[in-house]
C-alpha cells in the first residue's frame, strides 16, 4: 500500500480541530506520504472561507480532481454496486488509483463499493 485518501470524516474531524487526528495526518506527513482527498470530498465538506482548519489540512493533501475519464469510472463502480453516492464512489476510485488505504467514518458503504469493484484495499476508521 502506498498511501492514504481520506473521505469526508477526515475533513470533518480536521475543521473540528480533532487531536488524534491531526497527529495521525502529521505522522503521515513526516513520513513523506501525502494523503488523497478527492475534489468531490472537499465540496462535500467545504461551506465557508472561514474553515482555517479544513485548508490547513489541505494543504498537505493531494486535491485530486474529478475529470470526465474518473468520473465514467466512478459511474461504473456505482452501478455494480447498485448505489448512488458519487463522493462516495470519487473515494473508492482514488484508492484504486493510488493503491491506497480509504480513512472514513463510514466503512460499510466504503466497504460495499470497495468489493464490488473488486478491490481488497484496507480501510482505516476515524
Amino acid at each position: 500500500m502506498s498511501g492514504v485518501v481520506y473521505d469526508a470524516g477526515v475533513l470533518i474531524g480536521a475543521e473540528r480541530n480533532d487531536r488524534a487526528l491531526w497527529a495521525d495526518h502529521r505522522v503521515r506527513l513526516e513520513g513523506g506520504m501525502i494523503p488523497v482527498v478527492p475534489a468531490a470530498v472537499v465540496a462535500q465538506v467545504s461551506r465557508s472561507p472561514r474553515q482555517a482548519q479544513l485548508r490547513r489540512l489541505l494543504r498537505g493533501c493531494d486535491v485530486a480532481e474529478l475529470g470526465e475519464g474518473t468520473a465514467h469510472r466512478v459511474g461504473r463502480i456505482l452501478a455494480r454496486a447498485c448505489t448512488s453516492d458519487v463522493v462516495d464512489g470519487a473515494v473508492v476510485a482514488a484508492a484504486i488509483d493510488h493503491g491506497a488505504a480509504v480513512m472514513t467514518r463510514d466503512r460499510s458503504d466504503i466497504a460495499h463499493l470497495l468489493r464490488s469493484a473488486g478491490s481488497k484495499l484496507p480501510i482505516i476508521d476515524v
